[in-house]
This record gives C-alpha cells, sequence and structure tokens, in this order.
C-alpha cells in the first residue's frame, strides 16, 4: 500500500477505519465520522482559542489532582456505539478531536487518545463547524455515552449544556449566558462566564 502523504490520495466516498486514519502522514487536519473523512476548518480564529485557553486555564485547577483528567484539542477521541466494548483500531470508524474532554475512567486511556466515550465534552463553536457540531456530532456524543455535552457560542457569549437521561437521551438542561456554568457532572466547579469570554474584542 503506498504511504498517503497527502490527501488527495484518498477517496472521500470511501469508508475508512481508525487503523487507516494513524497511516495518513499529510498535514491536513481531518476526522472519522462513521468512516467518512471530515475536513476540518482551518487553524481556529483568536475568539475560538482565547475561549478554549480561558476555559482549560478555568478547568486545569479543578482537575489537577483528581482521578479525571482533562484534554485539550489536538487529542483523538474514538467513539462507537457505548453497547459495545472497547474495539480495536480496524473496528473504529470514528474518531473526532474535541475542543476539551474530561475522562474519568484511565482504562480508556491510550498512548494514542482516548479509546471510548469521555465523561465530559465542549464544542466551541464557529462559523465553519456549527452545522456539524449541533447535528452531527451531536448525535454521535450521544450514540457513544457521553455524559455531558456543552457547546460554547461565541457571539452570543452562551453556552448550552446537554446531559443524558436515564433512556440515553440527551436533555437540555441549562442555557447560560451570564454568570456560572456549572457542569453536573461535577457540581463544585463553577465557571465565569465573564472569564471566559473576557480575552477578546471585536476589531
Amino acid at each position: 500500500m503506498p504511504k498517503i502523504i497527502h490527501i488527495e490520495q484518498l477517496d472521500l466516498n470511501q469508508t475508512y477505519s481508525y487503523a487507516d486514519y494513524l497511516t495518513w502522514q499529510f498535514n491536513e487536519t481531518v476526522e472519522l465520522i462513521k468512516g467518512k473523512i471530515m475536513l476540518m476548518s482551518p487553524a481556529p480564529n483568536v475568539k475560538h482559542q482565547s475561549i478554549s485557553g480561558n476555559l482549560h486555564g478555568i478547568c486545569y485547577p479543578f482537575f489537577r489532582h483528581k482521578k479525571c483528567r482533562l484534554f485539550t484539542a489536538p487529542f483523538d477521541v474514538r467513539l462507537y456505539d457505548r453497547k459495545k466494548s472497547i474495539l480495536a483500531n480496524q473496528d473504529i470508524h470514528t474518531v473526532v478531536q474535541p475542543d476539551l474532554c474530561v475522562i474519568c475512567n484511565p482504562e480508556i486511556l491510550d498512548q494514542q487518545g482516548c479509546n471510548g466515550a469521555p465523561d465530559w465534552i465542549i464544542e466551541i463553536l464557529s462559523k465553519g463547524n456549527s452545522k456539524r457540531e449541533m447535528n452531527i456530532k451531536y448525535d454521535l456524543y450521544q450514540e457513544s455515552g457521553v455524559t455531558e455535552y456543552w457547546l460554547v457560542y461565541p457571539e452570543q457569549q452562551a453556552i448550552h449544556q446537554f446531559v443524558l437521561d436515564e433512556n440515553g437521551r440527551y436533555q437540555l438542561k441549562h442555557m447560560v449566558a451570564d454568570g456560572f456554568a456549572t457542569p453536573t457532572l461535577f457540581p463544585d466547579l463553577a465557571i465565569d462566564l465573564a472569564e471566559v469570554f473576557e480575552t477578546w474584542e471585536e476589531e
């Protein structure tokens, strides 16, 4: 099999596995969604990166000495139906890179990233990824059993918090546009939205 060093060598209509993904050597950042290549937006803008950095800075001290661990992109998260056991690379067809995620089960961490559903995922919306984050990834995270999923809206300076119910379906628990947002999983962590959105200004 020839080395894949340019994305143009791939057939975007073909279905690939995580084992394939690991062999690719091109510079473009991609995600796999049920075997299909999903091109990621160009490098996130300053607003996106500022918010991501702020969230990491706020959350890092909280998780520093705890069992649960905080990770930021780029970080491979392999997903599949929560009813299945941990799969081998060739049997995994979805790999995403959430902006931030928290993982409490060390058994699903390996040298390549996370093999299974994180407990908490945060995605920051941008013009290039809004439809994907709101629809495709929402369904993926629900199916794979991500307990809590936050969508961050930079323009509205708001956070929408989704939590799985007893039937494994997301329920919108809170829409926070000022004050503090607190994850259901970690009620002692109060995130000040003023801090989250404070480091950037519109030109």
